[in-house]
């Protein structure tokens, strides 16, 4: 079972799409997908939503969340946080390891 957060960031005036451009382009991005534990760390833009930015952040357990906390990556996406001055707000799931249920798995296609 794996943990993935959503984090939906808002700003004005395109602040966050430049805040995930920044979080890429610094390499801070890079750094966080290697952490261990990270099994993904993507930025998605909503079509309907310009001034949103979703962050898909998946990690193998409590603890290797914890630890991606305690890391010196935190207080470099604060920084960035503060710099854009954006609003977030968080979904989290636990992922379901035996994969997609018969009753919906005939409507994806791999």
């Amino acid at each position: 079972m794996g943990i993935v957060v959503n984090i939906y960031y808002t700003g004005t005036n395109g602040s966050a799409r430049k805040f995930a451009e920044e979080m890429e382009s610094s390499g801070i991005a890079a750094a966080i997908r290697n952490e261990e534990g990270n099994l993904r760390y993507d930025y998605f833009f909503p079509m309907a939503d310009p001034e949103t930015v979703l962050l898909i952040d998946c990690w193998k357990d409590q603890n290797a969340i914890d630890m991606h906390h305690a890391s010196p990556m935190m207080e470099k996406i604060i920084t960035l946080r503060i710099k854009y001055d954006l609003h977030m707000r968080a979904e989290r799931y636990l992922t379901d390891e035996e994969g997609i249920p018969e009753p919906d798995s005939h409507f994806i296609k791999e």
